[in-house]
Order: C-alpha cells, then structure tokens, then sequence
C-alpha cells in the first residue's frame, strides 16, 4: 500500500490516506472516488457543510479505575528505571455513552483536523503530524495539557520541570525522525501554546514546530515517508522501537486507527494528523481512547486525572 501511495504522487492524483497505529490496516482511496460515508476535515479543506449545533446532549464517562491504572503506571515506571524507555505514552479505552450520533458528533465537533470513517470510528484531532509544502516538511509535535481555567495556567506548564523534559524528548525523537527521510532540520519554534475546546473545559496544549528539507521528487516517495516516521513520536515514546513493545505488553486492548494517522495529498502538498482525540464502536458501544506521556517524575494521580480530562465532546 505505502508503493501505492508513491504511484499516486508519482502521477500527482490527490488522494485521502488512513493508517492505524500498527499499519496492519492502510486506507488509501482517490479524492474523486471517495466513498459517500467518509467525511474529513484537514484545516480549511473539507468534504462537508459546516452545520451549528442544534440539540443539547450529554456524554457519560465509565473510565477505568484508578486501581488499575496505577498498576499500570508502576509497569511502566519499572521499565524506565531499567532504562529500557524514557518516556512511554500509555493509553486506554473508556466506554462511554451519549445521545449524539457518530455523524452528529463529527459535524458539531470543533477541531482543526476531523475524520468520520464509515460510522466505525470518529477523530477530531488538534495535532498536525506532517505537512508537506514546496520541498519543505513540517512537523508539529503535542505534550503537555493543562487547564486552562488554573491561576497561571500558561507559565506553570511551561515552567514545570517535568513537562519540559517529556516535551523535550518528544522533540528529539521528532527531529530524528525527519532526519531519516530529510536533512537540514532544525526546531523553528519551541514550546508553544494553543487553546482547544474540551467540552465543559479549555485545555492548553504545548506545541513545538519542526523543519527540514526534502527532496524535489518528493511526490514519489510520500509512502515511503510516512512508512519511515510512523507511528508518530508523539504517542510512542523514545527509544521509539522499544517503547512499542513495551506498550504492546502493558495496554489491555488494541489501539487500532486510534494513534495512527490520517491525510490528504492534493497532487502539490500533503497535510496530516495523529489521530488522538477518537471515538471507536464496537459492537453498537462506544468507546473513547485517551492517555498521555509518562516519565519517572509523573504524577499518578495527574496523570490518570489528564486521562479522563481528554474524554470530551469540543462542541
């Protein structure tokens, strides 16, 4: 599928791409043919209306307990003591329940990055993974969430010693991983914040921006890019290849499309994001998959708090 995926930049056919966190499963399909049930939303690029919300609604959380997550956060914190990972992104999945449908909670939904996929699953997104422009790649790598309603929200995030270092390895990894498949890169923006929607609440999120230079004949080779830099750093951890075993033997379930990646390549550029924020149905339930970045300074508690904090509805 990745060789599928250069044949079309090779001809310059714009196409939408999924790929899921293992990349056992890939969706590639042409723009012009896509499917009536596949709705996205990449920034200003869009396949639908726009529709104001027009129904109240609720959502109901059932996460998992603290108990259980602390079992595995100490797991976790094992490894990193034997120096077997620094930072490991530990994730779970919630049931959850809610009047709206998975249609309805895509439309509403106010985020920068979207994805509906044939009522199995639903994204909205705010990390960009990569952007592609000219002969210019761009990566913009999330870590750290606080509340943005906290006295001092912003300098307390960036000032705490433990969400510098976990971003700061995010970096790291983020930059070697464009250097497999670019050269001259350099981090243009370092530690920055945005605010998103989460329901109720407004989170800030910190963000650094990444880039480097590829090669003029980079419509060629868009799957062997992608192929090289997933899954994202961002929801794995450093030593990336590691980490992955060690969260394949932690997590109770499979992440599926969830943490992977979604795009579209418009025959010139090419924009994507990590999947994070997402709803998946299994057997008519739902299910919320949600989690964040551990080091050995992490807070339980915080943690297993940030965990239910990132279950919402931006609408």
């Amino acid at each position: 599928m990745f060789e599928y995926m250069n044949s079309l930049g090779r001809d310059r056919v714009p196409f939408l791409f999924i790929i899921s966190y293992d990349k056992s499963q890939i969706f590639i399909q042409k723009l012009h043919e896509l499917d009536s049930d596949i709705y996205y939303k990449l920034n200003q690029k869009r396949n639908y209306k726009k529709e104001p919300i027009d129904k109240t609604f609720f959502l109901k959380k059932s996460p998992i307990s603290f108990d259980r997550y602390k079992e595995a956060i100490y797991k976790v914190k094992e490894h990193i003591k034997a120096g077997d990972t620094y930072l490991l992104n530990l994730t779970f999945q919630t049931p959850i329940d809610t009047d709206l449908s998975m249609l309805e909670i895509f439309k509403y939904s106010q985020a920068n990055y979207k994805l509906y996929f044939k009522d199995t699953f639903v994204c909205f997104s705010p990390e960009r993974f990569i952007k592609i422009e000219s002969n210019t790649i761009s990566t913009y790598p999330m870590k750290g969430t606080i509340d943005a309603n906290i006295d001092n929200a912003k300098e307390k995030i960036l000032q705490d010693t433990k969400e510098m270092a976990e971003h700061t390895m995010i970096v790291d990894l983020m930059r070697n991983d464009l250097g497999i498949v670019a050269n001259s890169v350099r981090v243009e923006k370092f530690r920055y914040i945005d605010k998103i929607k989460a329901g109720e609440k407004e989170l800030y999120q910190v963000s650094s921006h990444i880039e480097a230079k590829v090669d003029k004949l980079w419509h060629q080779h868009i799957g062997d890019i992608l192929d090289s830099i997933t899954p994202a750093g961002s929801i794995t951890g450093t030593p990336k290849r590691k980490t992955i075993e060690i969260i394949e033997s932690i997590e109770d379930y499979d992440r599926d499309f969830y943490t992977g990646i979604f795009g579209i390549y418009d025959g010139n550029s090419l924009d994507s994001s990590v999947m994070i924020r997402f709803i998946d149905k299994q057997q008519n339930s739902l299910y919320y998959k949600s989690g964040g970045g551990i080091t050995l300074d992490s807070s339980t508690q915080s943690e297993y708090q940030e965990l239910i904090d990132k279950i919402y509805l931006p609408i």
